[in-house]
């Protein structure tokens, strides 16, 4: 890999940004697709044409977060091997044409089939931008950075259920919709293979004073099909990684909710589909706001109270806000009350999440695509089981008018877990396999 041929020049070039914009584009469209099947699901015109039950609906929603979670390990490891420029064009053409399908297919079977490609496909995109900003990004932006990529993501769902309902109406059905998603995705995922590189010396316009601003990575060497296994088994004995894991598992069981199931309550409370996608939004758009937020914070927190502390406080802070306001929406009698604390659950959720992504840029080294597949895979587990946990506790809280309440104090205690996980992990041991050969010392 040679430096790129622009060193005489004084003036530092600014491509990392490029990367970040296109990062965070690659983020609006993945929840932005993720995320409007929520408001379609609602749809009269889609309940009509599918014939789903609200238990079907749960099995398919959660087909998505299984197959994503299930997806994550194999997905970032292939973003190591073989590069993000190649791999995320290829998941992203992908869960594009698996958004056209979903809007062709009329089964309860091709839905899930459709749902589960979907999910395989977007598996691999958050653990190869991860470590794509790992590469672009020195250290002591690694949180901010992060937390932009992620707001894309929040800008795309925030803006999923208020964009889809109007497209639904403007264009005539849930169909038409999906199909549009789609081939937008497949012009992004053009643009994203034009624009990216795997490094910044692989970069063509980034200039030695961008590359030594980023820092020259003390590892470049891509892991070995023969390496899957021992970072894996490293992955299973790491204490702060297993904690890391249970905490996106039960941080996910509570705001899945937000996604999945919230439109559907909205509407069961009497709230039209219009003024609902406008809640809806208006709860996801706190998400925007906690992004930056946390960004700052997790950066600061270090500085503050150095990596061991500094990167778990936000997360434990955030959690306790958080479940103490799903524990309010038990008892709330007021639509609006309810609607406010589900809006600090996204803030607090969102201020929290880019700690997560920056712990696992910390311990992650050059299998960090790898070690972030493995804590969103846990973390999407939790979405699924949220995804089908809401229809049970309705249903088993029916005879006593008690089944919302069960589901806010779930989510609640959920949070309790994750911000008490939390508190056990330390970033300042990085999580690498060992070594084959006295040769693997050598080259590491």
């Amino acid at each position: 890999m040679s430096a790129s041929p622009e060193f005489d020049s004084a003036v530092k070039s600014n491509i990392r940004y490029r990367i970040l914009i296109v990062c965070f584009g690659i983020a609006f469209l993945l929840y932005l697709d993720r995320v409007c099947i929520g408001e379609i699901v609602k749809t009269q015109q889609f309940l009509t044409d599918t014939g789903l039950s609200k238990e079907q609906i749960g099995q398919f929603l959660g087909a998505f977060f299984f197959s994503y979670a299930l997806f994550q390990v194999p997905a970032g490891w292939l973003s190591d091997r073989f590069g993000a420029r190649m791999m995320l064009t290829i998941y992203v053409a992908a869960w594009s044409v698996c958004t056209m399908m979903t809007g062709v297919v009329g089964t309860f079977a091709g839905l899930m089939i459709a749902r589960i490609g979907f999910g395989i496909a977007q598996a691999g995109a958050y653990p190869t931008m991860s470590g794509t900003v790992r590469r672009w990004y020195r250290f002591s932006r690694r949180g901010q950075a992060s937390s932009l990529v992620s707001f894309g993501g929040r800008l795309g769902g925030t803006l999923a259920p208020f964009l889809t309902a109007m497209l639904v109406i403007s264009l005539g059905g849930w169909r038409e919709t999906l199909w549009l998603y789609g081939i937008v995705g497949l012009g992004i995922a053009i643009a994203y293979r034009w624009i990216i590189r795997d490094t910044p010396a692989l970069h063509p316009k980034c200039n030695l004073q961008e590359q030594e601003h980023i820092g020259i990575p003390v590892d470049v060497r891509k892991p070995e099909l023969r390496e899957i296994l021992p970072i894996l088994g490293t992955c299973c004995l790491s204490l702060s990684l297993w904690l890391n894991s249970i905490g996106q598992f039960f941080i996910n069981v509570g705001w899945a909710f937000l996604i999945t199931w919230l439109p559907t309550f909205l509407k069961d409370r009497g709230v039209d589909d219009t003024q609902g996608a406008i809640m809806v939004t208006a709860i996801l758009a706190m998400g925007m706001v906690g992004q930056p937020i946390g960004g700052w914070a997790t950066d600061a927190s270090v500085r503050r109270f150095g990596l061991r502390i500094g990167r778990v406080l936000p997360i434990c802070l955030a959690s306790l806000v958080a479940g103490c306001s799903y524990m309010a929406c038990a008892f709330l009698d007021s639509l609006w009350g309810v609607v406010a604390c589900c809006a600090v659950v996204s803030l607090m959720v969102d201020i929290g999440n880019p700690s997560t992504w920056a712990f696992m840029q910390d311990v992650g080294g050059r299998n960090t695509a790898t070690i972030f597949g493995w804590g969103n895979m846990w973390g999407n587990f939790g979405a699924a089981l949220s995804a089908i946990m809401v229809p049970v506790l309705l249903t088993y809280g029916t005879s006593s008018g008690s089944g919302e309440k069960l589901v806010f104090l779930a989510c609640a205690g959920a949070f309790f877990i994750a911000g008490l996980a939390a508190m056990g992990m330390d970033a300042t041991k990085p999580i690498e396999a060992k070594p084959h050969s006295e040769e693997d010392v050598v080259t590491n």
